[in-house]
C-alpha cells in the first residue's frame, strides 16, 4: 500500500506513525489489512466494524485516533504504522435510525453466514438469500421475510413456504438492529482488546 501527502513527515506525531528508521517491526501481511476492526463514536460506544484498510485512512485522515493496536505494521512510503485494532472517531455521529441498511452483506452478516434451514456455515459467495414468504406469494424484501440460504435448501423450498417443503428456520429472522450489531461484533471481535468497549 503507497500512500502520499503533501508532508509525509507531518503524520510522525500522531500515534501510531513512526519513520522506518526507529527499529524493527512485525511486518503486516495481507490478511492483515482485511482484520476487523471495532469502530467506536467519540463517546466509545461501538457503532461499527470495518476492515483496518479503511481504519488506517480514517486515522491518517485525522478523522479517528487508534485506541488499541494488533501488534502489525504496514510499511507505507518512509512510514511505519501500527495497524489498529480498535479505533474512536475524533467528533461525535449521531446513529438517526438504529437499523443498517436492508443488503445482501447485512443479510449474511445477521445470519452468520450460515443457511437458515440446514445450519451449514459457507462463504458470502456460496450463499443467496432466501424470501421466506416466496415473491411469488406476494413476500416482502424485508429483514423479517430474508434469510441466507445455501442453494441446494434453496432449490429445495422453491416457491413454498418452509412448513410445505419440510423445512424449518433456525431462528426467526429480524431487522438487524444496534443490539444484533453488537452482538455480531462480540462474535467477529479477534482478541481481548474488543471485550471492554463491549459492555452495552
Amino acid at each position: 500500500m503507497s500512500a502520499s501527502w503533501n508532508n509525509p513527515m507531518s503524520g510522525f506525531d500522531r500515534p501510531g506513525i513512526m519513520p522506518l528508521s526507529a527499529g524493527a517491526h512485525q511486518p503486516s501481511d495481507g490478511h492483515a489489512l482485511h482484520a476487523p476492526v471495532l469502530v467506536l463514536n467519540a463517546s466509545y460506544e461501538p457503532i461499527n466494524v470495518c476492515a483496518a484498510r479503511r481504519a488506517i485512512v480514517l486515522v491518517l485522515k485525522g478523522v479517528a485516533m487508534t485506541e488499541e493496536e494488533n501488534g502489525h505494521y504496514l510499511h507505507a512510503a518512509r512510514l511505519a504504522l501500527r495497524v489498529p485494532s480498535v479505533i474512536r472517531l475524533l467528533e461525535y455521529r449521531r446513529i438517526p435510525h438504529q437499523t443498517r441498511a436492508l443488503s445482501r452483506k447485512n443479510i449474511l452478516l445477521r445470519d452468520r453466514n450460515t443457511c437458515q434451514y440446514c445450519g451449514q456455515v459457507m462463504p458470502s459467495g456460496e450463499l443467496t438469500l432466501d424470501h421466506v414468504v416466496p415473491r411469488s406469494r406476494n413476500g416482502a424484501s424485508t429483514w423479517e421475510n430474508l434469510v441466507a440460504c445455501c442453494h441446494p435448501c434453496n432449490r429445495r423450498k422453491s416457491n413454498q413456504l418452509p412448513g410445505e417443503a419440510g423445512m424449518k428456520l433456525m431462528r426467526e429472522p429480524r431487522a438487524f438492529n444496534l443490539h444484533t450489531s453488537r452482538h455480531i461484533m462480540r462474535l467477529m471481535g479477534s482478541d481481548n482488546s474488543w471485550r471492554k468497549y463491549l459492555f452495552f
